[in-house]
């Protein structure tokens, strides 16, 4: 008796989960390279889409301060905290995402030598990435520093003395005191920007994942580590300018497809 077999359709995201677990299995120095759109889902709007998150998107109402109005003025840094205390009451206590897992998996697994990331959430470290495995491109705003000695100033104490006196803060040196998150205009880390180099020099895979690929500096690493042989995925829910360069490009939920390809 002949026994006619039913042809099992593969959904859209198990070919991208399979895809991309591929591309991983064949890496043997993974990086990841990671920008907004890996938190959205964690309720956190990235600066261009109008879309995610609607009732969160504040960035025109509250938006960054460039370094320069920074510097120029008591007033400008009054004002520049209470944006970020401000974005900070609008967005809660966020929690790290699916996305923020997958690559803490990955990292205790042997298969992720470092993740390059654009966000200054701090969501890669919450998760529980160890600190040796993050490059921090534009800072992070979970804390703040001294911008003439380096001290690191815990935000609490700063938001308590700021609501207290009304007056920008000023660390014990006297040195003005700043979130530590590079602002427009400020200068690039050093020390970030030489790491992100090595890591993109020496993978011989990188996945870009939710981010644009449109700001520079840091939009140039994938590039890099492509130009110097490595393979190229590139994981976004929208086209990127690099996705020509790209050995795999997946359009699709970061989270779905990332929680799926590691279990």
């Amino acid at each position: 008796m002949a026994i006619e077999l039913m042809s099992m359709e593969v959904s859209p995201l198990a070919d991208h989960a399979q895809r991309l677990a591929a591309f991983i299995a064949g890496a043997r120095r993974l990086v990841a390279f990671t920008g907004a759109g890996i938190s959205t889902e964690c309720g956190i709007p990235d600066f261009r889409s109008r879309d995610s998150h609607p009732e969160k998107f504040s960035w025109r109402r509250t938006p960054p301060m460039p370094f320069a109005d920074f510097l120029a003025s008591e007033d400008n840094r009054k004002e520049a905290w209470r944006r970020k205390f401000a974005m900070d009451d609008l967005l809660g206590a966020v929690q790290p995402g699916r996305g923020h897992f997958a690559l803490v998996r990955l990292a205790a697994r042997g298969k992720l030598a470092g993740i390059i990331t654009q966000n200054i959430d701090g969501l890669h470290r919450a998760a529980g990435t160890p600190d040796d495995c993050i490059v921090e491109l534009h800072g992070n705003g979970t804390y703040a520093v001294c911008l003439t000695c380096d001290a690191r100033q815990d935000l609490a104490s700063i938001r308590a003395r700021f609501e207290r006196d009304r007056h920008a803060p000023v660390c014990a040196c006297g040195g003005l005191v700043k979130t530590a998150t590079i602002s427009f205009g400020q200068t690039m880390p050093a020390g970030p920007m030489k790491r992100a180099r090595e890591l993109a020099l020496a993978c011989d895979a990188l996945i870009a994942i939710g981010s644009t690929l449109v700001v520079y500096p840091a939009a140039g690493f994938p590039l890099l580590a492509k130009e110097n042989g490595a393979r190229l995925a590139i994981l976004n829910r929208d086209p990127t300018p690099l996705d020509s360069h790209a050995d795999l490009v997946l359009r699709d939920d970061i989270g779905d497809v990332l929680a799926r390809t590691v279990n």
